[in-house]
């Protein structure tokens, strides 16, 4: 039973210090839209210090010397800015950086971009530069070299390219190449409280953004309508960020339909989005219904958030990702859904891990026998896929302390007060 005057009426004062909340604040949302009183979230954040960059780069190297890998190859991406805060492109000429478990980093950068790049790089002072005409992969082999590593075993970074690697490989066919997952994973799978600072942040702005956007749903609206609605939300919020919505029978597609949608009395509505504070990521998911729920679309709304109830108490540090898939997915089969992953029912994992990326290591799946740690942190999203119908979703992300598992965001209270 949300429409648009309901929703005003609803969070009219929820949304705390991102709104101008003068008396008669419903009014002026009516006139000014909900967007046009939303005021920056910026204000206070902390960014990750170089001391704790350090202490990653640190980790890592004992994380080597465990693993047995004498070095770590690291192309630009999220591993990349998480070890040394360098944000780079990712183009046909290679930039990398190379972590030893012994020795200084070393950087590998085109000749013509040098000047930028000791702009930018705050730890390492060694950077080798390679001409137009040049073997960039040539260089790394001799930083190698001169740390001593003439044999044994490269660690290469989950997202480096076939072309790097490949290229490195060729350069130096005495060493063994192989997965540094043991060392980027095994620091970035544990956050630390400037990190979850930072994700509860994304978190609460993300809660905002839905809010102002729900408020301006209306009956023949499009997917991208909203999407837009939401961005400039964001936007107006002082992030990057946005959300994707499906209407009706498309709800029931995890991650959408490519048919054409246009919102009508009765919809289920199922967005899903985020946003990045300083790199880091929130996902969350609501389920609303335009207009007035029908009561199966109650009584399934009820089951997922049971199931989602159950996820968040099974999450405790020493349980298995499997185990806390396992509590979600049995309320659903026990309710006659499923049984597994088929449909009607529970189509995907309970959730995946979350930091950096919006979906990085590990993952809270059937066969995931890793144990829970302080400092992970997860979405818990469990859905009900029921094709023809609809389908509903709650995703809420939640960290792991010493007391168990605790969400960044309140969780949906009901079928008609999703936004709290």
């Amino acid at each position: 039973m949300y429409r648009r005057r309901d929703f005003l009426r609803v969070t009219a004062g929820a949304v705390g210090a991102a709104l101008v909340a003068p008396p008669g604040m419903v009014e002026a949302q009516k006139t000014a839209g909900p967007i046009g009183n939303l005021r920056p979230m910026t204000d206070g954040i902390v960014k990750i210090s170089n001391h704790e960059r350090l202490a990653r780069i640190d980790k890592a190297r004992r994380l080597m010397m465990e693993n047995g890998i004498d070095a770590i190859v690291l192309e630009p991406g999220s591993s990349m800015y998480y070890f040394t805060d360098i944000r780079w492109w990712a183009s046909e000429r290679l930039f990398a950086l190379i972590v030893p478990a012994r020795g200084p980093l070393a950087w590998i950068c085109p000749k013509f971009e040098e000047d930028r790049a000791h702009e930018l790089i705050r730890f390492g002072e060694d950077i080798r530069s390679w001409e137009e005409d040049g073997s960039p992969f040539r260089l790394v082999g001799q930083v190698f070299k001169d740390r001593g590593i003439v044999t044994g075993r490269i660690g290469i970074e989950e997202k480096v390219r076939f072309f790097a690697s490949d290229g490195i490989r060729k350069e130096t066919r005495a060493l063994e190449f192989v997965s540094a997952d043991r060392v980027t994973v095994g620091c970035r799978v544990i956050k630390s409280p400037a990190e979850i600072a930072l994700m509860q942040r994304a978190n609460d702005i993300t809660i905002v953004a839905y809010r102002s956007a729900v408020t301006m749903l209306k009956d023949g609206m499009t997917p991208s309508e909203f999407s837009a609605n939401c961005s400039a939300a964001f936007r107006a919020l002082g992030v990057s960020g946005g959300a994707g919505a499906n209407f009706g029978k498309a709800s029931a597609f995890p991650h959408g339909s490519t048919q054409p949608q246009v919102l009508r009395e009765g919809d289920i509505v199922l967005m899903d989005g985020g946003c990045s504070v300083e790199g880091y990521q929130s996902d969350i998911s609501r389920t609303v219904v335009f207009g007035s729920p029908t009561q199966r679309q109650r009584e399934v709304w009820d089951l997922v958030r049971r199931a989602q109830d159950a996820a968040l108490h099974a999450a405790k540090v020493g349980v298995a990702c499997e185990d806390v898939d396992a509590a979600a997915r049995r309320v659903i089969t026990d309710a006659g859904f499923g049984p597994g992953y088929k449909v009607p029912g529970f189509p995907h994992r309970a959730g995946h891990g979350i930091g950096l990326d919006g979906h990085e290591w590990t993952y809270l799946v059937g066969g995931n026998k890793t144990a829970l740690q302080a400092g992970m942190c997860f979405s818990n999203e469990p859905m009900i896929a029921i094709p023809g119908e609809f389908g509903i979703r709650h995703e809420d992300c939640m960290y792991i302390t010493e007391e168990g598992g605790r969400l960044f965001t309140r969780q949906s209270q009901s079928i008609d007060m999703p936004l709290g």
